[in-house]
């Protein structure tokens, strides 16, 4: 299906495993999510996408080549009783790959019986009128949940998390739900509040812990993310400049020799 492959790099068991939607959404909720878990819990690389319209890019880090979509598993806490699998990309596919995207995601988690796709995702911050407060801290830090199923709903609704109830979630954490509902397999999507204009490590934060709510058997601490939180975002900053300018260059030279 366009050309989309996911091929294996370490063969790993992953039955029932929950399976985390790292990318990209509203102030780069879900990528930046999906870095930490890799990060915090050392997740192994057990297999990349590919597709001939995904970026032509190595993503370099402390000197090893990354794929631009990559996927990573393991065995966590501390009996190794949960399995989590991430998907991370730092860049957004383009909108005409989305739903074969989330089809090939969904075929692959259905193939390997995973236990359940989340998919952490962003809101935009809304405007404030004239003599309007703006929103508290409180507030932004409060994550909202969909599910594709009534099973979903409901590990929603025991874990405290709000019902989104009315509204649009755009990109593939919506294809991601649509197509949950059609195989009647079990996809949360969890909302935060973020900032569009850059890369917001807190909202991704109160998506880690409402993640770290619904395993079962595994803490997550989101303290350090908050604590790095500029960090993160300095360097995803730098990561989608440099893009960038790549492309800048590659549009020039289409011109040129074009």
């Amino acid at each position: 299906m366009e050309g989309i492959e996911v091929i294996p790099i370490k063969q790993k068991d992953v039955k029932d495993a929950y399976v985390i939607d790292g990318f990209p959404s509203v102030g780069l909720v879900g990528s930046i999510a999906a870095n930490y878990l890799v990060s915090y819990l050392d997740l192994e690389l057990i297999a990349v996408m590919d597709a001939t319209s995904f970026p032509a890019l190595s993503l370099i880090r402390e000197g090893i080549p990354n794929n631009p979509v990559r996927v990573y598993g393991g065995e966590i806490g501390e009996n190794k009783v949960d399995k989590l699998v991430v998907f991370v990309s730092e860049f957004q596919p383009p909108t005409d790959l989305v739903k074969p995207l989330a089809s090939i995601i969904m075929d692959w988690v259905e193939f390997n019986r995973c236990k359940m796709v989340i998919s952490p995702e962003g809101m935009v911050i809304p405007p404030r009128e004239e003599g309007e407060a703006e929103i508290s801290s409180i507030e932004l830090g409060k994550i909202y949940g969909v599910g594709s199923t009534p099973r979903a709903s409901r590990i929603l609704n025991e874990h405290g998390i709000e019902k989104f109830d009315t509204g649009i979630i755009m990109g593939l954490a919506g294809v991601l739900l649509n197509e949950g509902v059609k195989r009647d397999f079990d996809v949360v999507a969890l909302l935060s509040w973020a900032h569009v204009e850059y890369p917001d490590a807190r909202a991704a934060a109160a998506c880690i812990s409402s993640i770290d709510n619904i395993l079962l058997h595994t803490e997550l601490d989101a303290k350090p993310l908050i604590g790095e939180a500029e960090l993160i975002e300095n360097q995803l900053k730098e990561i989608y400049a440099d893009a960038g300018k790549q492309q800048e260059i590659s549009k020039s030279k289409s011109i040129m020799y074009g």
